[in-house]
């Protein structure tokens, strides 16, 4: 039955032209895996428009990312303690081939490729540094430029509103989330 009704739809949930902002949350990550570190999940915003049809089967996309994570290690020793943060920041620019010939209005399936700018912060505190008490250290370390794969699909209630889900390498290798179509 559900293939008998998605061969009659015509409209396609993502075409030339469209435009969808994303946001999710994100779980599991490649950016820093530190035993015993505590950690926020990867939040992520993104924007595609349908910028060039592909033949008859598809769509390609261009668009933005953005994306959050952070992690924190506190260690203590008697009166000696540690604590290390990292956050890290994600911009990145995406396209993505979006699959047409599904023929159901509700369903958005896709693939792409981001390049990204991965801006690391990282802090460093102590109770104990020689003779001079407390001690902060902080930079950019690390930071560097990222090239990123993934894949998702996004299922429409609405003709607007969709809930999303991507596996790749941003701020999450899974990603849950809405997408709203403008």
């Amino acid at each position: 039955m559900f293939i008998a009704l998605s061969s009659v739809c015509s409209a396609q949930a993502f075409e030339k032209g469209s435009n969808v902002v994303s946001a999710g949350i994100g779980f599991g990550s490649s950016i820093l895996n530190y035993t015993g570190s505590s950690q926020s999940p990867g939040i992520s915003f993104s924007y595609e428009n349908g910028t060039f049809e592909a033949g008859d089967d598809g769509v390609i996309s261009l668009g933005g990312y953005l994306g959050f994570k952070s992690y924190k290690y506190h260690y203590t020793e008697g009166e000696y303690s540690t604590t290390d943060k990292w956050n890290y920041t994600m911009i990145g620019l995406r396209s993505a081939y979006h699959y047409t010939a599904i023929g159901n209005e509700k369903i958005d399936v896709y693939g792409g490729l981001m390049l990204s700018y991965n801006i690391l912060k990282y802090k460093y505190e102590d109770n104990y540094s020689g003779n001079s008490g407390d001690y902060t250290s902080e930079g950019d370390y690390g930071s560097s430029f990222g090239f990123t794969a993934f894949v998702g699909g996004r299922y429409y209630f609405t003709d607007h509103l969709a809930a999303m889900a991507e596996l790749g390498y941003g701020v999450a290798y899974l990603t849950l989330g809405l997408s709203f179509k403008l």
